[in-house]
């Protein structure tokens, strides 16, 4: 996993499984961000190639479209990131294919249902070869004023509402993709903005965790402080706590844990996401908080109160005269 960023401006991606409309957003966001070239450097379609017309701003461009991600590789040996677009019968194969590729670096698993015995198998494989794997069941990432994936922070109109053209001095990372557009605008509206956020995903093993991030994160100087987005579920969230008792963060942490309803009802609840089941007692959001605020995060009393607590977290870290 790696130990610091992730994505620059020069960053580029292959996209695998062509897809017009978060291909289109990607570029968008690029032009917004005055990028000089296009974060997309190649498409795999597999079977086919050829060009695929495409807009950077006003300018109409002709993205190459390779049939096998070796090709695409040796073609474009910049590009470092590999977005995957394939459906959960053959995003494992595709993801395991990329990662074996010594020029990419970030694997990107949109597919929600992907097995849980190949997702731990690309998990196992990453790790053993310092590879980062976002997903599988995500929406991906952004690094503000530098990179997207795919259809992270949505239309061009919330990308600006959230001040993502820019970076600001917030690193955030949630295990849901809805839920973190969500807070991409909560943290422009009380904080500077984001630096970088990421959606884990919501399945039951995601490729890296909520603590892979969070310790990245308190390794990139831009970065000031930290929001965490968690829920009912698993253990993820303890690995953070273990990390905080250690002392391995030294940046505030403002975190909340969905799920608190989950008590309200009678037998076990399965919500949304794969990973989001109210299992035992310490899988519950009330106790995953109450181990968070008795590590050193900063944790409010409810998810309405989280946008103050973030705002003062905020204002402790900006000098006043």
């Amino acid at each position: 996993m790696a130990t610091g960023q992730i994505f620059s401006k020069t960053t580029q991606a292959l996209f695998y499984n062509y897809k017009q409309l978060p291909i289109q957003r990607m570029l968008d966001f690029d032009f917004l961000c005055g990028r000089e070239t296009p974060s997309v450097a190649g498409i795999i379609n597999p079977g086919s190639d050829g060009f695929q017309k495409l807009f950077f701003g006003q300018e109409e461009i002709a993205i190459p479209v390779h049939p096998t991600i070796e090709a695409a590789c040796n073609a474009h040996p910049t590009a470092d990131v590999f977005i995957n677009f394939a459906s959960f019968r053959s995003a494992a194969a595709s993801s395991m294919s990329a990662l074996k590729q010594p020029t990419l670096r970030v694997v990107a698993i949109i597919a929600e249902g992907v097995p849980e015995s190949d997702a731990k198998q690309l998990i196992s494989y990453a790790r053993a070869n310092n590879k980062v794997i976002i997903g599988p069941a995500t929406v991906g990432g952004v690094q503000a004023g530098a990179f997207k994936i795919g259809d992270t922070a949505g239309t061009i109109d919330n990308i600006i509402q959230c001040k993502l053209y820019r970076p600001g001095s917030v690193g955030f990372v949630s295990k849901s993709g809805g839920m973190s557009n969500e807070l991409y605008n909560t943290i422009a509206r009380v904080t500077d903005g984001i630096y970088e956020g990421i959606a884990i995903g919501g399945d039951v093993f995601p490729g890296s965790t909520l603590s892979d991030h969070i310790l990245r994160f308190n390794n990139i100087p831009q970065v000031k402080m930290m929001v965490v987005l968690g829920e009912l579920g698993g253990s993820d969230e303890y690995s953070l706590v273990e990390a905080l008792k250690q002392g391995k963060v030294q940046k505030p942490v403002v975190a909340w844990v969905s799920g608190t309803c989950a008590r309200l009802f009678k037998s076990e609840v399965q919500f949304g996401h794969a990973g989001a089941k109210s299992g035992g007692e310490l899988e519950s959001a009330q106790s995953k908080n109450q181990a968070l605020r008795d590590a050193g995060a900063v944790v409010p009393t409810s998810f309405e109160a989280l946008e103050s607590v973030i705002k003062e977290t905020f204002e402790k870290l900006v000098p006043h005269d």
